[in-house]
């Protein structure tokens, strides 16, 4: 049986999260999983990844009609979300990758 793809990235992103506060004391991001979609009736698992400090965030979306797929935008906290919407297959996000999004785009 498959893991749950939202403890999946949840566990990336707190291992990202440790990395950055580890290297990086002026980034100081806040993870966040919502249930907002789902209680509106959206069949979607939203994470949030926020930099107060740069008002950056960075949205992931696991929606359940695109099993496998990773729907990611960088936008700000003002934006909240976006219109367009990128996408990778799930199974080529890992913690680098995570870390690597947090540095270059919250730094």
């Amino acid at each position: 049986m498959s893991e749950d793809p939202l403890k999946t990235l949840s566990d990336m992103a707190s291992d990202a999260h440790a990395r950055i506060q580890a290297a990086h004391q002026h980034i100081n991001p806040v993870v966040e999983v919502r249930r907002g979609m789902r209680d509106a009736g959206i069949p979607a698992d939203v994470m949030t990844i926020d930099c107060l400090r740069t008002r950056r965030r960075i949205t992931l979306i696991l929606h359940d009609g695109q099993p496998g797929l990773l729907l990611y935008q960088f936008i700000t906290i003002e934006d909240e979300v976006g219109d367009e919407f990128r996408q990778m297959p799930l199974s080529d996000v890992d913690v680098a990758m995570l870390v690597e999004w947090i540095q270059d785009y919250f730094g």
